[in-house]
């Protein structure tokens, strides 16, 4: 028996309509990028493990996807490794790449190996796909593009402040309403060093981090199964679950972590960011939550997360400050900053809200009529007249009856129809419709690109 094809768990295809949908999203980000003065740069789908692994913390380290080397990947494997069944040891001698797990940690490496080419500070951005074994859910996939936008070279805070107005911007452009919560890395290990469990931050931020996923008595049960006292989970908890504004948060974190330089510097770049977003006010709240902790390792300042107020939905972009991620490729001291947009999830916010224009249905704006042979040479002549004036344009292969034709362009959400049999060439026009009001209009053949632009701005 014949069985149709799949693909695999976590992986999606997109039909036409769902790529242009997407295209919607990605043109909307690049635009607003681009108005920053962000540069657009590429990597490879793969890189050597040795660039990726260590970078996103034991977690992300085992989400890897590892990629077979060439040949035959056992030659080198000692039966003994085989036979003691390490799964570890026996991926280290096999393979030597894997798929990209983020854009942050390819770019650190782009930067140091073009260092020499580079102007700093370096605005990048990068819209590509990256891949994760995680286990396939809503709103989680194994295979998802990233929008990223860093700076690098740059320790200004200036930058935190105009990645959350280009936040702003893109999101009021795509129609969500939005929810932004900012934090500092060091803020939170001034927290752990005043529980008295300092040298313990990476196992706390990584508990702390799963808080939306868990709940908090999931998080107590990580934080204990990770080793931390219960008499430091009991100092930790009050002062993450502090409540109020964010100059009162800061206010009662000044007297809590006094004796935290770590903790008085967060506090000092957090107050700095707050100022420069008050000179220049975004729309979306932006409010200090001491639980957000962004699990990677490698963000060592201020931290970004941004949620669609109207859904009970998972993060749809997210950032932070790196401080020295270039350093572990041999470029130490070159701070960086940047956030990362969720193609996939904002995709799927906008579905739900029924977010996207009607016209992101199609990219062809006119369908014409083909009546035959003989009216044949007009009507390529009429398509070729609009194609160069910018207009996507059809004219249907065969000729057919007219409501086949029409039935076409209505599953194809085209917004127009252009007729122009045999009685309309002779008298020099054409009959547009517009295939959601049903209105017909006689429209002069040299004047045809004007009437359809204007209908398709109206």
């Amino acid at each position: 028996m014949f069985q149709k094809p799949s693909i695999p768990r976590g992986t999606r295809d997109f039909s036409p309509t769902e790529m242009l949908r997407r295209n919607y999203i990605f043109d909307v980000i690049r635009r607003n990028f681009s108005l920053c003065g962000y540069l657009p740069i590429e990597t490879p789908a793969m890189e050597n493990l040795s660039t990726l692994l260590g970078k996103y913390g034991e977690e992300g380290d085992r989400l890897i996807f590892r990629i077979l080397n060439s040949g035959n990947f056992l030659a080198g494997v000692t039966p003994g490794t085989l036979s003691a069944a390490d799964s570890s040891s026996v991926s280290q001698q096999i393979s030597e790449k894997g798929l990209r797990y983020d854009l942050t940690v390819p770019f650190a490496r782009y930067v140091v190996q073009h260092r020499d080419e580079i102007t700093f500070p370096f605005r990048r951005y990068q819209i590509q796909p990256v891949w994760r074994a995680d286990k396939p859910q809503k709103g989680r996939y194994r295979e998802f593009f990233q929008c990223d936008v860093d700076v690098i070279g740059s320790d200004s805070l200036l930058n935190e402040a105009e990645l959350v107005q280009i936040i702003d911007r893109v999101f009021s452009e795509l129609n969500i309403k939005i929810i932004v919560k900012i934090n500092n890395r060091k803020i939170l290990a001034g927290i752990a060093e005043m529980a008295g469990a300092g040298e313990q931050i990476t196992d706390i931020t990584v508990a702390i981090d799963k808080l939306e996923k868990i709940g908090r008595d999931g998080v107590r049960q990580e934080l204990m199964q990770r080793g931390i006292a219960s008499e430091v989970i009991a100092r930790l908890e009050p002062v993450i679950n502090l409540s109020g504004s964010s100059e009162e948060k800061l206010e009662e974190l000044k007297r809590v972590m006094a004796g935290s330089e770590a903790g008085l510097k967060g506090i000092e770049e957090m107050e700095e960011l707050l100022g420069y977003l008050a000179m220049q006010p975004v729309k979306p709240s932006v409010e200090l939550d001491l639980s957000l902790a962004r699990g990677l390792n490698y963000y060592t300042g201020t931290i970004i997360e941004v949620k669609a107020a109207d859904l009970p939905f998972g993060s749809i972009c997210g950032g932070g400050r790196y401080d020295d991620l270039t350093g572990i490729f041999g470029l130490p001291g070159v701070s960086g900053v940047g956030v990362s947009f969720g193609a996939d999830r904002i995709y799927d916010v906008m579905l739900r809200l029924n977010l996207f224009p009607e016209q992101t249905g199609s990219s062809t704006e006119a369908l014409i009529i083909n009546f035959g042979r003989e009216e044949l040479p007009t009507l390529m002549q009429i398509a070729d007249t609009l194609r160069e004036a910018g207009i996507a344009v059809e004219l249907y292969p065969e000729s057919v009856k007219l409501k086949k034709q029409f039935s076409y362009a209505d599953a194809r959400m085209i917004p127009m129809v252009v007729i122009a049999g045999s009685n309309e060439i002779a008298s020099g026009q054409a009959t547009v419709k517009n295939m959601k009001t049903g209105e017909q209009t006689a429209v002069i053949l040299s004047a045809l690109p004007s009437f359809i632009r204007e209908g398709k701005l109206s």
